[in-house]
């Protein structure tokens, strides 16, 4: 029993020698075989990286070398496993990109919040008068104001729409908002909760980065008109004396 076991172990092995040796006596297969390699090697390449877009681009390439694979070899269930993923991988790509794109265009002036940030937000209603957060309160939130206007309760400052309400706190030590918001009319948000929008932050930098330049430009707005309305006004010249009036 024992030498049949060993016997047909050396018929498999044989076989499978033979088959690797016609394999690689056929060019198709060598690059075919090298398409796999690198495929393989992009894949596990994507499992180390940390931010999604580097990992969606050596997914890319991966499917695209097991593709070539499919159909040199050919290996019908690889090629279709790739040939499915190649087009998903490749549309979180460009979505990502866009969403960049239209980060940078809201920052210098040429778009507003709710357009690049709606395919990840909700929308929401609320009636004149109704308290949106109060000052103290932890931030789970941010807003865009689709419609309405909003006031910020501590200080009367107006808000109108298209402008974003809340991300300032994600970037304070404690989370907390630095003054209250309600609503003035009858207005339409568009929200998005923390983890989402981490999500997004770390897992693109350059959004991320964009981000931030966005919010560092709003503070030194801020800044700016705080400056300006605390500035004394200019004194008033002193009445000079009337001619022959005595010095």
């Amino acid at each position: 029993m024992g030498f049949a076991l060993v016997s047909k172990v050396e018929t498999f092995l044989a076989a499978r020698l033979a088959d690797l040796t016609a394999l690689l006596a056929d060019p198709v297969q060598w690059v075919a075989l090298i398409a796999a390699l690198l495929a393989a090697a992009l894949i596990i390449a994507s499992g180390l990286v940390k931010t999604i877009v580097p990992l969606r681009w050596l997914a890319l390439g991966g499917n695209a070398g097991f593709i070539v694979y499919g159909v040199l070899h050919p290996a019908p269930l690889v090629l279709m496993l790739h040939a499915a993923l190649l087009p998903i991988n490749l549309w979180r790509v460009l979505e990502m990109q866009r969403l960049v794109r239209r980060v940078r265009r809201a920052q210098a002036g040429d778009g507003l919040p709710h357009i690049w940030l709606q395919p990840y937000m909700k929308r929401k209603r609320v009636k004149a008068g109704q308290l949106l957060f109060r000052q103290g309160e932890r931030a789970d939130r941010l807003y865009v104001l689709a419609e309405g206007e909003l006031e910020v309760i501590e200080s009367g400052q107006r808000i109108k729409a298209g402008a974003m309400v809340g991300e300032i706190s994600f970037f304070t030590p404690d989370g907390r908002r630095t003054a209250g918001v309600r609503s003035v009319v009858a207005s339409t948000l568009l929200s998005m909760d923390e983890t989402s929008f981490k999500q997004l932050f770390f897992q693109n930098p350059e959004f991320g980065f964009e981000i931030v330049r966005l919010v560092a430009a709003r503070l030194s707005a801020d800044v700016e008109r705080a400056r300006e309305a605390q500035s004394p006004p200019f004194p008033e010249e002193p009445p000079r004396d009337a001619p022959g009036s005595a010095p």
